[in-house]
């Protein structure tokens, strides 16, 4: 039977709409992979440092903080606010927003000829006109960016790509923009927006105030290493009620941190002493983990009154934070965390698993039928592997696609074996090479240590016929299919996706799947 793509898509969703409501377990269903085995659904791998973020969101939610979406952009004057007299030393690590501002381009004799030169024709005086007031409204901002070229390409009757060679080539004032910078800022820590957020709810909630995010930050740091990054996440929450104290600080991070295998803790005065918290209340949290010992991990303190009464916050506030992305480093035993946010820029070295997994069949039947052709083929030829020939066995002799089918593996050459002694030979990978090794003791380290891959020569080899065979039993035709000397993976119909490939080749490691395979297999159709 033919793969059906509307099909394929109904089932998709039937399946998905299950997993939505009754978890991931259901994500493999057996009989639909069955059928589409090489579309059968499986659970991909998450990024590790989301994988974190939804962790984090699930424990703070458990531990009743109500999630809060805090502003990403702050303003320069905030952070004087937040920090005094320091504020002009913090802002060196913080990325200031800048734009473009929209140029007040004149139309004069140069501009006219320059569009003439482009588009082949003198520029009408309404067509002109119009531009004008384009490009007036455009400084205005009545014409977004994104409708300009279009707007120029109607008002001149030209096509954009014209339009765009003129504000190339012509329009200079749209060549000369440089950036200018505002005085909003990216937030380099998540305490810029708690004090937002809290001069605008603390009044109007019920105390005392439990909430938590988890998003990005922004550092402007002198270079990217190992350690840091200059957009990282930070998992932050603050308890804002009376009678609040560190004794909070201290019981929210031993319950969170709980969850994540953490068992003793210890809390230490931290010596970096923001200006937004009150003297010797910032305090860093030191957790023990049964595989990573002691590790610093979170840092807490109450905030300042004299920085919550710039925002007229009349209550004590708690705020604890914790690096994401150090949390997912440790969890994940990682020691450059470019590496493990950013894996596509750091190609991971391949298992012998990995390489194992990217080595299928090139050429396989599609319908039920085929593919217990297939295993026919292999039983039969496996069955009587060392007669001689001249010989024939049938292996298949019933319906497949609309027709009556016999299928032979025959063997014409006196005194040759049916199967070539390469037939028995399995795929392995060893030290991140390809092999295709028989079971005997000169290869029995390979086969012992070896990943195998789950296909031999024979296997493959009768996937092919059992291919062919269907092919033409559905246009009512015979097939003669014949495996001989094997070089190369194509020859036993096996491929080594791409990327697998690239690995084995930039590692200078190799694939060896030769060997005398010699298989012949026959199909005759009996009948309609």
């Amino acid at each position: 039977m033919r793969f059906d793509p509307e099909e394929y898509r109904k089932k998709a969703r039937e399946h998905f709409e299950r997993a939505w409501h009754e978890g991931p377990s259901v994500l493999t269903p057996p009989s639909f992979g069955e059928r589409y085995p090489r579309l059968a659904y499986c659970r991909a791998a998450a990024h590790p440092i989301y994988e974190m973020v939804n962790r984090l969101r699930e424990t703070y939610l458990s531990l009743g903080f109500t999630e809060t979406c805090n502003p990403i952009i702050v303003d320069e004057q905030d952070v004087y606010r937040q920090f005094g007299p320091e504020a002009s030393a913090v802002l060196d690590r913080v990325f200031y927003l800048g734009g473009l501002d929209r140029p007040n381009q004149g139309i004069g004799r140069e501009e006219l000829e320059g569009i003439s030169r482009i588009t082949g024709k003198a520029v009408d005086p309404a067509a002109e006109e119009r531009l004008r007031e384009i490009l007036q409204q455009y400084k205005k901002s009545a014409i977004d960016g994104d409708d300009l070229v279009h707007a120029t390409s109607a008002a001149l009757g030209i096509d954009d790509g014209q339009t765009v060679e003129i504000y190339e080539r012509v329009f200079s004032a749209f060549r000369e923009l440089v950036p200018r910078s505002s005085r909003s800022t990216l937030r380099s820590h998540m305490t810029s927006g708690w004090f937002l957020t809290l001069s605008a709810i603390w009044e109007k909630y019920p105390l005392p105030l439990r909430l938590f995010s988890i998003d990005r930050c922004f550092r402007r740091e002198q270079e990217e290493g190992p350690t840091r990054l200059m957009s990282y996440h930070s998992a932050s929450c603050v308890i804002a009620g009376e009678d609040i104290s560190n004794e909070e600080g201290k019981a929210v991070s031993q319950a969170l941190l709980s969850a994540f295998g953490y068992t003793d803790f210890r809390f230490r005065p931290d010596e970096k002493r923001s200006k937004y918290y009150m003297p010797d209340s910032q305090t860093e949290v030191y957790a023990r983990h049964p595989v990573h010992d002691w590790v610093e991990v979170a840092t807490f303190g109450m905030y300042s009154p004299s920085a919550l009464a710039e925002y007229g916050i009349g209550i004590p506030v708690m705020n604890l934070g914790l690096g994401v992305e150090r949390l997912a480093m440790i969890a994940y035993n990682s020691q450059d965390i470019r590496q493990l946010t950013y894996p596509q820029f750091h190609p991971r070295a391949l298992t012998d698993l990995d390489i194992a997994r990217a080595i299928t069949v090139r050429e396989e039947p599609s319908s039920m039928e085929g593919r217990r052709l297939a295993r026919a083929i292999a039983a039969t030829a496996r069955e009587h592997a060392t007669e001689p020939g001249p010989c024939a066995f049938v292996a298949y002799d019933g319906p497949l696609l609309g027709n009556l089918v016999r299928v032979t593996v025959e063997e014409h050459p006196s005194g040759a074996k049916l199967c070539g002694p390469a037939c028995g030979n399995e795929v392995f990978v060893h030290q991140g090479s390809v092999l295709g090794v028989p079971d005997t003791p000169q290869w029995a380290a390979v086969r012992t240590e070896g990943t195998p891959a789950g296909i031999s020569f024979l296997e493959a080899v009768s996937a092919r016929a059992a291919a062919r065979i269907e092919e033409a039993a559905r246009c009512g035709k015979s097939a003669h299919v014949q495996v001989k000397m094997a070089k190369l993976p194509s020859d036993i119909n096996l491929r080594i996706d791409e990327h697998a490939m690239r690995f084995i080749t930039d590692q200078k490691k190799k694939v060896d799947v030769r060997g005398p395979v010699f298989l012949s297999v026959r199909s005759d159709v009996t009948g309609g």
